[in-house]
This record gives structure tokens, C-alpha cells and sequence, in this order.
């Protein structure tokens, strides 16, 4: 038998197993649920809650569907209506997307991060124990990325009353924003054009090095919507009152490529706005074709005269004979006019900037460009991709919280069902001590000299693995 039909034959093999012990985990949830609900109504107020049998429900996990029975009981509400309710799913605090584990939708969330909806599906399937359609994924994004929208609103006005929850304590805080234009579909194309800019704000307290020339960026929170520029600048600051106390941040530093609703961000006091360098650059490279010129224009740039600069490029402008170079001249112009204060970089401003925390270092802005594509562009612009306003920013909420390492912990705070420990306790008993008790206390050490393999036609080819020699 070749060695390319024994690989496929233990791939069945390993296939069946992990069919076989996915099974074996539903069933011991199956039963830590029902036990779990016999013992809430055995213990319930009987006067006030009335058994009105059982009902079937299903929890999707990634080990398969879990189907098990709990008690519906009877009860009334404060204005003395009957009602219904069932004490095992309030006990659980079962409010995850549908009736799927927290998990599960982790894995769906993070699967649809890297690809399509289809393709995420495809992973999730071939990975779990549970089949997923691409319309199952897709409901799983738009619940959470609801949820998130939630929450960032609520934070948005806690921040605008100064409540923010935020503990982590920044003295300089660098802040940048960019848009990226998406294509549109469906309704949202009808009512806003064929695309519409998605705003995208990131902000961190400096920046670590994790390599020779490699740096990350710290503390990194980040938002994205397609909404106006006031309520996302609202936004924006509820993520980060989140994460910060803001109350502990002298200065901002605001980075961006001149666009009005970038510079709203810098209008507080302690706020300072500096053309991105990448931006400010490919403007002189692009409206500027003369090498002399160019030279000139970054030699007055980089030496700080910012009036005799704009004062050079109108004189410029006036001098040229050539009508379209005239009229690149007077558009550089215009945008250096329109962001003079931010022509100069706020670390080369003369700012009396606070040390930077241990361990880090304060390093020049300019990393928009590169996030843009990492956290929205990468997924969500390109290969005819098209999205609704909604599931649009449902999904680019979840790519913010993927890119800053918040996902694990923001969905399973949206998506969590606790169980009392001693069920957990007693599932890991169930299985340690019935399932592996052959290889505990017998001195076994991991590795054998031979063995048995399963002596059915299909997998004699089995029995060589076990006489293989140990390689220790």
C-alpha cells in the first residue's frame, strides 16, 4: 500500500475521532444543562414560578449542536401579567448571537475577518464539530457588530459627560484618522452613490521595539464607521475614554491628510494637528514637476519657514507660462494655506512633551496608511467587494477589535453563558477518569515500545505505527 493511501486512510481515521469526541463533549454539555436545570427547579419558589413542562432548545458550539430539555415555568410580571420565562437561560445569561456559544462565534468572527462569508464558513466547518452556512456567518457579524455599536455608543456618551471608564493613564496621546472609499450596494447605493468613505481612527500611548528597525504601536484602540464627521468624532472619543483616563492626558498629537473632519479632532486646547508627512510629501512630488522647485519647496519645509514657503509657491504660480502648471502650483497652495499649522511635525515644534512610560518610545506619526490597509482595506476594499452602510460597519467594528487584540474579550463579554464551576468540575472528572484511566498511575510515560492498532480491513495498515522504535 503506498504511503499516499495510508495518509488518506489515517485522515479518515483522525476525521472519525474528532467526529466521535465533538459527539462525546455535547453529550456531556447536554447533560451538565439538564442537570443544572432540574437543580433550579427543584429550588425555585414554587408559589411564584409554576412548571409548565419542558421545552427542546439548541445551542450551537464548536463541538456540534447541543439540543437538551429545560423547564418553561409560569410566573407574572410587575404589572401582573402571566409570563413565561425559562430559569435556565437566566441563569446562564444566555445572550449570545442566536443560540451560538461565545466560542463558536469567535471563530466565525475570526474566520470571516480573513475571508469572505463564504470562505469563513468553508474554515469553521472544516475546523469544528459544527456545520456553518455563509448566511449563518453573516448573522453572526451583523448581531455582534450591532451590539458593539451599542456599546460604543453608550461609551460615546458617557465620554461627552466625562464618565468615561477608561483606566489606563497616558500622559501624550498620538491620535490618527484617514478615510477609505468602499464600494456600495443594494439600498445604501441608491441613497448614498456608488461609494462612500468609511472614516478610520486609531489612537496609542507610543511605541515598543520588538525587532532590529521594528516597532509596534502600544495601547492601539481603533474605530471605523461610514457615519458624518461629528458623531464619529463622538465615537471616536467614547473608544477612547474607554481604554484611557482621559482626564490624566495633557497633550494630543492629531495626525491626518488635511481633511476637515480629521482636523475637528485637534479643536481642544491641548490638541495639536500635523499634516501627515506621507500626504504633505506626495503633494509637493505630485503638483510639482520641476527638480529645482521640489528641492526648494522641501528645503524651506524642513528649515521651518512656512510663510517664505508660501510665499515662494505663489510666486511660483505667477511666474510659470504653462496653464496646468500653473493651475498643480495654485492647488499645492491652496492645501498648504489650508493647513499651514500643521505643515510643520509636532516633534519638531519645540512642545514640551512628557517622558515617555518605561519601556516605550515616542516615535514619529505616520502609521495611517499602513493601518488603513491592515485593518479595513485588506478585507473590505478590492476584488468587487460592495457592502450595505450597515453590514459594513457591523463588520469594520469587528476588524477594529480583531487589529487591537480587544475581540476575545469584547465578545465574550456580548456572547457569555456561565455555568456553576462544580458542572465544570465534574465534566472534567467524568472524562479524566473514565476516558484515560488505562494510562494513570501505571507508570506510563507518553511513549511505547509497541502497541495495538484496530484490526478492521480498512486499517491493518495501522498495526506497523505501533512497533515503530521510541525516538528518546
Amino acid at each position: 500500500m503506498s504511503i499516499a493511501e495510508n495518509a488518506g486512510r489515517f485522515n479518515e481515521l483522525e476525521k472519525e475521532i474528532f467526529k466521535y469526541c465533538c459527539g462525546l463533549g455535547c453529550e456531556m454539555l447536554k447533560t451538565a444543562f439538564e442537570s443544572y436545570d432540574e437543580e433550579l427547579r427543584m429550588s425555585r419558589d414554587f408559589k411564584s414560578y409554576r412548571n409548565k413542562g419542558t421545552r427542546k432548545t439548541v445551542i450551537k458550539t464548536v463541538m456540534g449542536e447541543v439540543e437538551f430539555r429545560r423547564t418553561v415555568y409560569e410566573t407574572h410580571d410587575d404589572e401582573g401579567r402571566k409570563v413565561h420565562v425559562y430559569l435556565l437561560d437566566e441563569a446562564l445569561g444566555r445572550n449570545g448571537s442566536g443560540f451560538f456559544s461565545s466560542l463558536l462565534s469567535e471563530q466565525i468572527v475570526r474566520s470571516v475577518c480573513e475571508s469572505s462569508y463564504r470562505g469563513g464558513a468553508r474554515a469553521v466547518s472544516e475546523q469544528t464539530g459544527q456545520t456553518i452556512s455563509p448566511m449563518a456567518a453573516w448573522q453572526v457579524v451583523q448581531n455582534l457588530g450591532a451590539r458593539v455599536d451599542e456599546q460604543e455608543l453608550a461609551a460615546a456618551k458617557a465620554a461627552e459627560a466625562n464618565r468615561g471608564a477608561g483606566e489606563l493613564e497616558a500622559k501624550l496621546l498620538f491620535e490618527e484618522q484617514d478615510g477609505i472609499w468602499l464600494n456600495l450596494q443594494g439600498e445604501s447605493r441608491k441613497k448614498h452613490g456608488k461609494n462612500k468613505e468609511m472614516k478610520l481612527a486609531i489612537a496609542y500611548d507610543g511605541a515598543k521595539k520588538t525587532g532590529k528597525d521594528r516597532y509596534e504601536l502600544t495601547n492601539k484602540v481603533a474605530c471605523a464607521n461610514f457615519e458624518g464627521a461629528g458623531n464619529f468624532q463622538k465615537r471616536t472619543e467614547g473608544v477612547i475614554a474607554g481604554t484611557y483616563n482621559v482626564d490624566e492626558i495633557e497633550m494630543r498629537f492629531v495626525n491626518g491628510d488635511g481633511a476637515g473632519w480629521i482636523k475637528g479632532a485637534a479643536a481642544d486646547e491641548n490638541a495639536h494637528f500635523q499634516l501627515d508627512v506621507f500626504h504633505r510629501n506626495k503633494a509637493v512630488l505630485t503638483y510639482v514637476n520641476n527638480p529645482d522647485m521640489r528641492k526648494e519647496i522641501f528645503r524651506l519645509l524642513y528649515t521651518k519657514q512656512i510663510d517664505l514657503l508660501l510665499t515662494y509657491i505663489e510666486a511660483l504660480s505667477n511666474s510659470v507660462e504653462n496653464e496646468d502648471e500653473r493651475q498643480n502650483l495654485l492647488t499645492l497652495l491652496t492645501y498648504f494655506r489650508n493647513n499651514k499649522e500643521g505643515l510643520v511635525p509636532c516633534h519638531r515644534r519645540g512642545f514640551d512633551i512628557p517622558n515617555p512610560p518605561e519601556g516605550k518610545e515616542y516615535r514619529r506619526m505616520g502609521a495611517m496608511e499602513s493601518n488603513v490597509f491592515t485593518i479595513i482595506g485588506n478585507r473590505m476594499k478590492g476584488r468587487r467587494l460592495c457592502w450595505s452602510v450597515n453590514g459594513g460597519n457591523n463588520l469594520a467594528r469587528l476588524l477594529c477589535l480583531k487589529f487591537t487584540s480587544k475581540l476575545s474579550d469584547t465578545l465574550q463579554s456580548l456572547s457569555s453563558m456561565t455555568l456553576p464551576e462544580r458542572y465544570s468540575e465534574e465534566i472534567i472528572t467524568v472524562f479524566s477518569a473514565g476516558k484515560v484511566a488505562k494510562s494513570e498511575g501505571k507508570g506510563y510515560n507518553g511513549f511505547i515500545k509497541s502497541g495495538s492498532a484496530p484490526a478492521t480491513p480498512d486499517f491493518k495498515w495501522l498495526r506497523n505505527i505501533g512497533a515503530i522504535s521510541s525516538l528518546l
